[in-house]
């Protein structure tokens, strides 16, 4: 089932799955009949009974779905399946391009299944097909959107702390010790683990001023590809790769949108950081203001400079070096 070559002919078969809290909606590109298995331990077993039974499967395609993807996924890829995640735009656009405009959890399936044998043709399949993330890895990811959910909570009370109502001041206070004493053991949780897993590359990239422990966090859970990719694709990867707007003769204006915003976020606010306090980031800063750039897009070419020198600290395995690092 793994190692296959990529095949355009009519005898493959690809299978999509759309993603339910309780449910798997599973296609057939041949048209078999559809199954519905539970999105539990038992029904990722029964699906793999099933696909166990037939010929072959040359790929099977999956819909980014919040994170509720991700069992049914892995149990697939630990069965040996090449296994696609493709973001929802893709697959909307996919299905636009199909003509199919109405939308249910069968024909969201079947429009992975017939994605799948466009996928099969693609010269980069390879690069689609990545290993998913282990059971420490997924702690780890866990951890962060925790700590990125306290944060959010932490801010809306402070906010309404702030406000002119001060009758429920002290349970506003009350539960604002809660979510920083909250926020203090998980941040103690993601260090252990960083340690055990990353020490070395998390020591290597906390060298670089403006980068924290909060950036560093988010990277190792949720850009595994990082020091895997080259400087524009990982660039590409977190959408901070400016995407041209042309047409005919007309040049339309630069923007970067997609990738991963969470991780992009954070890298804006490190970048804000690094745009003061690191020499590097500060002279490249400075240069682009002085050309004339407005400040966010200075900053955003800021963010972008950061996220390729990170990749490539841990790609060399090198520490951070100004004049290395500083073109």
């Amino acid at each position: 089932m793994t190692s296959l070559p990529n095949r355009t002919d009519d005898d493959t078969l690809t299978i999509g799955i759309d993603v339910a809290k309780a449910t798997l909606e599973v296609a057939f590109s041949d048209g078999a009949t559809a199954l519905t298995p539970a999105n539990d331990a038992n029904g990722h077993a029964a699906l793999l009974a099933h696909l166990s039974m037939l010929r072959r499967v040359d790929l099977v395609v999956l819909e980014a779905t919040g994170g509720l993807e991700m069992d049914a996924a892995c149990a697939l890829q630990a069965a040996g399946y090449r296994v696609v995640i493709v973001n929802p735009r893709q697959s909307r656009d996919f299905a636009r391009s199909m003509g199919r405009l109405a939308k249910t959890d069968r024909l969201d399936a079947r429009v992975l299944a017939h994605m799948g044998k466009t996928l099969l043709q693609r010269d980069d399949l390879h690069k689609l097909i990545k290993p998913l993330p282990d059971e420490s890895q997924r702690q780890l990811q866990a951890m962060i959107t925790r700590r990125r959910q306290l944060l959010a909570m932490q801010m809306a009370e402070q906010h309404r702390a702030g406000g002119p109502d001060q009758r429920m001041r002290a349970s506003m206070e009350r539960i604002l010790k809660v979510i920083a004493d909250e926020l203090s053991r998980i941040d103690k949780d993601i260090r252990m683990l960083i340690g055990v897993r990353h020490a070395e590359l998390a020591k290597r990239l906390g060298e670089i001023k403006g980068v924290g422990q909060a950036t560093i966090g988010t990277l190792l859970a949720e850009v595994p590809e990082l020091g895997k990719l080259s400087g524009r694709e990982i660039s590409a990867l977190i959408g901070l790769a400016p995407v041209n707007r042309d047409s005919g003769t007309m040049r339309g204006k630069r923007t970067i949108f997609g990738g991963r915003p969470q991780v992009r976020k954070i890298l804006f606010m490190a970048a804000l950081v690094a745009s003061r306090f690191n020499p590097v980031i500060r002279v490249f800063y400075q240069r682009l203001l002085a050309a004339g750039k407005p400040k966010k897009l200075a900053i955003t070419a800021c963010a972008r400079k950061l996220l390729t020198i990170l990749n490539a600290m841990a790609r060399s395995g090198q520490s951070f070096n100004s004049s290395l690092h500083g073109g």
